[in-house]
């Protein structure tokens, strides 16, 4: 017999029944019925009961040991009986009687339960991952990032993709983030940095003929940490095709995504085709260009409406409305709760209407709107008996981002939310540059790799703010999953391009020296997409937190608080690396 192990403790089933064995696992739960020791045992594939009886050495040894101590087990599959089958477990229709028991990992006490879900806090958790990773959620997220990473692979070739690696160190890049950068021994006063995605080398593969490249890659960016994303570290898959639109590069991501998402998403129907809005569509709907399409209610641009008014609140400013159907039988809590809602967004609060059975209106603005205000809005807004409408109104951006998070509040506490799906669309038409407001500079708003809808011409004589860019997102139930775009293959497009955002030849043609030449030398058409693997787990895994999905993360200081990073270099060490260390002056 094997020195630790015949069986898992996922695999003996009632057939067993009469046979010797020998299992290896951590004591999981314990529980003295009568005298009886029961013992579950468990492992990476599942748990088996344990029966130890009164008398005998393996009673002495299991009644003294801690839980999630490791441990040998000889014994003897037995029946349950019909009356103690456990229903919830693979093995619950037999049990071991112990014969003999070895300690194999002794178990100091623990920081806290490993069995039960309590409420530990997420510092604890981080600090012990290497027990927090024991528990049945954590263990079983872990496993189904490792299935569809496996999975992704296996259809990425399917489809023709090559898996090629690209470098660590490299050069700093602007990608909109910070570098976490690695100074060099061999090149005094030198850095490399890592890379915030492997943007440039998969369209370097593309200018080198590979056509159809992907990869599981690591990306680090030195930014903060959001239940979404993850400080320090995340990976992504890393795609790029050659001779490609941007409808090209659609079709296999699409089918990638939905497979992967029926597949492993444990019955949750799946959107496809997957709708294409543009952003600016998507803004003045949803309120966000990552919308969540399972609420079924839709924002309307209703500035025009109040042109000219005296209704101080709204006149001279965007002004957005929301109706709602279906909420005559709605509380006058209903309406408070989603104004004290946006009020924790930063509103100053939410005005709001009814629609009555005669079509009048209602409620604590009704008498501020005109006969012409009424008529406009109920044939704008398509109301009728039993509506309300909620109105946002303020600078474009800041209503968007409070009236699109009512939205889907008020669909899910009006019940026009739809559960147990996977809603997902493309964002598409992103513009290419945008104003910063303080400074006037013109910068730009998404990649500065794309195309440019409309190429160098666009560039020389439309209005920057203008300018669209073959950029894309996917967007799943509010999670924007991936950023791609078909790429500025073009030297002079390149640094016009740049030009408009402030670059000058000069500074484009040193920061991107490499990329330039290569584009010199006959680089093809060709565009891209990078969804990320860790926010596909977290929405598979239902998780609101993307470390719940990360096997070990770092906090939200982007500190390892299990492995004490980041430390500080002894002065050997940054001699060695000819640095010196400048720490802040306290404040």
């Amino acid at each position: 017999m094997h020195r630790y192990r015949s069986h898992t403790c996922g695999e003996l089933r009632a057939s067993d029944v009469g046979s010797d064995v020998r299992l290896s696992g951590w004591l999981h739960n314990r529980r003295d019925l009568g005298g009886i020791l029961f013992i579950d045992l468990r492992d990476h594939y599942g748990i088996t009961q344990l029966v130890a009886r009164p008398g005998t050495p393996a009673y002495e040894a299991l009644d003294k040991l801690s839980k999630e101590t490791v441990v040998r087990v000889d014994g003897t599959v037995v029946s349950r009986g019909t009356e103690n089958v456990n229903p919830d477990l693979p093995t619950g229709e037999i049990e071991i009687e112990v014969g003999e028991v070895e300690v194999l990992g002794a178990a100091a006490p623990l920081p806290f339960t490993i069995n039960t879900e309590d409420g530990v806090n997420e510092e604890r958790r981080l600090e012990y991952r290497f027990l927090d990773l024991r528990r049945e959620r954590m263990h079983r997220n872990i496993l189904l990032r490792t299935s569809v990473i496996s999975a992704i692979r296996h259809k990425m070739a399917a489809m023709g993709f090559n898996e090629m690696a690209t470098p660590i160190l490299s050069a700093t890049s602007p990608e909109g983030a910070r570098d976490f950068v690695v100074p060099s021994r061999l090149n005094p006063g030198k850095f490399y940095a890592l890379p915030q995605a492997p943007q440039q080398f998969k369209q370097l593969l593309m200018i080198s003929g590979f056509d159809r490249y992907f990869q599981i890659a690591p990306c680090f960016r030195d930014e903060d940490a959001r239940a979404d994303r993850s400080p320090g570290e995340f990976y992504q898959l890393d795609v790029e095709m050659s001779f490609v639109e941007q409808e090209d590069v659609f079709q296999p991501i699409e089918k990638l995504m939905t497979e992967i998402f029926e597949e492993f998403g444990r019955g949750r129907h799946v959107t496809s085709p997957f709708p294409r809005i543009p952003f600016r569509e998507a803004m003045l709907k949803y309120g966000s260009d990552k919308p969540d399409l399972r609420a079924k209610l839709e924002l309307v641009d209703i500035t025009d409406v109040f042109e000219g008014s005296e209704f101080k609140a709204f006149a001279g400013r965007h002004v957005r409305a929301l109706p709602v159907p279906a909420v005559q039988d709605q509380p006058r809590k209903f309406f408070d709760q989603l104004g004290e809602y946006a009020v924790s967004l930063g509103a100053k609060g939410l005005a709001w209407v009814r629609v009555t059975e005669d079509g009048s209106l209602t409620g604590p603005i009704a008498k501020f709107l005109t006969e012409e205000n009424v008529a406009e809005l109920t044939k704008r807004l398509q109301l009728a008996a039993g509506h309300a409408v909620f109105f946002g109104a303020g600078e474009f951006d800041e209503v968007s981002k409070i009236m699109g998070a009512v939205r889907v509040e008020a669909a899910k506490r009006a019940g026009h939310f739809e559960e147990g799906v996977f809603r997902f669309c493309w964002i598409v038409d992103f513009p290419m540059y945008e104003k910063d407001e303080e400074t006037g500079k013109i910068d730009f708003s998404h990649n500065p790799f794309s195309m440019p809808q409309g190429g160098l011409e666009a560039l020389e004589t439309q209005d920057p703010l203008d300018i669209l860019g073959w950029q894309y997102d996917i967007v799943c139930n509010g999670v924007e999953l991936s950023s791609g775009a078909i790429r500025n293959h073009e030297p002079e497009i390149m640094l016009k391009a740049f030009e408009i955002a402030g670059y000058d030849r000069e500074t484009v043609e040193e920061q991107f020296a490499g990329m330039l030449r290569a584009f010199r030398f006959g680089a093809p058409p060709h565009g891209g997409i990078a969804p990320g693997v860790d926010r596909i787990v977290m929405l598979l895994a239902d998780e609101p937190n993307i470390r719940e999905t990360i096997a070990f993360p770092l906090n939200g200081n982007a500190q390892d608080l299990m492995m004490g990073a980041p430390t500080e270099l002894p002065e050997e060490r940054l001699r060695e690396l000819h640095l010196s260390v400048r720490k802040p002056q306290p404040k």
